[in-house]
């Protein structure tokens, strides 16, 4: 439940702290005292979105700050699921800096309106008069019904699988689309991949080949250079082996006077050892020169037949015509297989569906049984509330395609009096009574839900007397499970609550603040005297008013 609110510089309120309490609160005060900078507030806290404008002082950021006890309401996996520290004592940090931005923090850990969104939901229920409008709409039903028929879990499984067919649907309707794209242009892509194929390119093999090909250009110049080169090495008198072998002689025959010359002997045997090794290379060389002119025109007819592949496909090297191929083999093979690609396919499809009707059949019986009770409760809780011959009745059809939430679509209709046709609840339903209405379905809710706080807004607005004290009495009841605030200007309803706090304006050094406080009993005499009869507090008003508190 909400223990805690602070405001600081937001709208009209420069500092506020106050505390909240369980059961059934009353908030009242004049008409632009500030009740919905109250609410505002919380919002920001709860994840609406802000800008400047909120600002009091322009200069200075606004910081709005929210404690809740949660400890009995489960919600740990939420916090361990968005990498939360989890509090039993809550905090909720709103920060809207002079430059516009706004920062948000849950127990000082920063996070994202989305997530602020998302807690919100599982904390509070601010219910306003535009969210009485929501009775009419369907989305709204829905959640009252599945509230009441426990299809939270069915229905996130459900989803799931939703989620998993519209997604195969679409690859399905993709592939039939591009096998059509694919058809009209497979003989020429299966002759483009049978190319390609028939080429046999390698990553790599216009460098190599080109390589060789400048040694058979070259050829004739190479074997002489090569010849040349043995020649300089066999000669018997001035050859390389024979005059080194002739310096090994003499240095060897000094090498023991001194270890410098040992050194240089061994250094001349290394020499004559890769002089060896570079003779047999030679040899190998110019043995291995073999090419003929037929060699040479089939290297270059394999060029060729590249660089026109290159051309052809509009690239620059053997790894894009490899990846061509690639894409080419799909569109054929996709051609080719398709039967049996379209057949899998639609198979998985076709279990999804099993699974998807099995589920919203299921949400659909849960949905009927829980209807009459709903409606039952519904007529017989408003009964009280003066409305006794009001009649709902809630049907069910099919859906021809599965919806975010079964396959069922919903009507809410509605009576006013005996004898009149059903219709649409908006058309005939006038604020005071959409208002009970409304309080009816929060209170059946209430003791489905462990919501721990809810705030209604002027819930009571557009009616009075009795009926006023029995929507008090509702809301009293409901406060039993869960915290329950009013904002009213009723004073039957502001009589019931077991707090009472009053918001009003102020001036102070000619600057005006919206200030809020918790009443004590006398102030809480004069404060229902005052909404009874005005300022000036007549006996007869305060009279009244001590009458409706006890």
């Amino acid at each position: 439940m909400l223990t805690k609110l602070s405001i600081k510089n937001y709208a009209l309120i420069e500092n506020l702290s106050v505390d909240f309490h369980d059961g059934f609160s009353i908030i009242t005060g004049e008409t632009g005292a500030g009740k919905s900078i109250l609410l505002g507030a919380l919002g920001l806290v709860l994840g609406n979105r802000a800008d400047t404008t909120y600002l009091k002082n322009t200069d200075q950021k606004c910081i709005i700050e929210s404690e809740f006890s949660i400890e009995k309401y489960d919600l740990e996996s939420f916090f361990e699921e968005e990498d939360l520290d989890f509090e039993p004592l809550t905090i909720i940090r709103r920060e809207i800096l002079p430059s516009g931005k706004s920062r948000a923090f849950i127990n000082d850990t920063p996070t994202t309106l989305s997530v602020l969104k998302l807690l919100s939901e599982k904390l509070i229920d601010i219910h306003s008069q535009h969210q009485t409008l929501e009775l009419s709409d369907s989305q709204y039903q829905f959640k009252i019904i599945d509230i009441l028929a426990a299809n939270k879990d069915l229905i996130t499984d459900y989803k799931k699988i939703l989620l998993e067919y519209n997604s195969l649907k679409r690859e399905l309707k993709e592939l039939l689309d591009s096998q059509e794209n694919f058809k009209q242009q497979y003989e020429y892509n299966l002759h483009l991949f049978e190319e390609l194929d028939l080429a046999n390119i390698a990553d790599g093999e216009l460098v190599k080949i080109e390589s060789e090909l400048e040694i058979m250009n070259n050829v004739e110049s190479i074997k002489l250079n090569l010849e040349e080169s043995l020649q300089l090495n066999q000669d018997e008198e001035f050859g390389l082996s024979s005059l080194i072998s002739l310096l090994k002689s003499k240095i060897g025959s000094i090498s023991n006077y001194s270890e410098k010359y040992t050194e240089l002997f061994q250094r001349i045997e290394s020499v004559e050892i890769e002089l060896k090794d570079i003779v047999v290379e030679l040899e190998n060389l110019n043995e291995s020169i073999t090419y003929s002119k037929t060699d040479i025109d089939n290297l270059n007819e394999r060029v060729q037949l590249i660089y026109d592949l290159f051309k052809k496909h509009n690239v620059l090297s053997e790894r894009e015509l490899l990846e061509i191929k690639e894409s080419l083999f799909s569109k054929v093979e996709l051609v080719q297989n398709s039967p049996e690609i379209v057949s899998k396919k639609e198979s998985e499809l076709n279990q999804l569906v099993e699974k998807l009707n099995k589920f919203s059949a299921t949400i659909h019986q849960n949905r009927k049984k829980v209807i009459p009770v709903f409606v039952s409760r519904l007529q017989e809780i408003l009964e009280n509330l003066g409305m006794q011959n009001s009649r709902f009745k809630i049907e069910l059809s099919k859906s021809p395609v599965f919806l975010p939430n079964g396959t069922d679509e919903v009507k809410l209709l509605y009576s006013a009096n005996k004898g009149t046709n059903f219709g649409e609840l908006k058309k005939i339903a006038s604020g005071g009574e959409l208002s009970r209405i409304m309080l009816a379905v929060k209170s059946i809710l209430s003791s489905y839900m462990s919501l721990p706080s809810i705030i209604f807004d002027e819930i009571d607005s557009g009616v009075s007397g009795e009926i006023s004290n029995k929507m008090a009495d509702i809301m009293k009841q409901m406060s039993q499970n869960m915290q329950v605030i009013s904002i009213t200007h009723l004073p039957q309803v502001a009589a019931k609550g077991k707090y009472h706090y009053k918001v009003f304006k102020e001036d102070i050094d000619n600057n005006t603040v919206t200030q809020l406080k918790l009443l004590n009993t006398d102030e809480r005499v004069e404060e229902i005297a005052e909404i009874i009869g005005g300022k000036r507090l007549s006996d007869s008003a305060l009279a009244h008013a001590k009458e409706l508190l006890n």
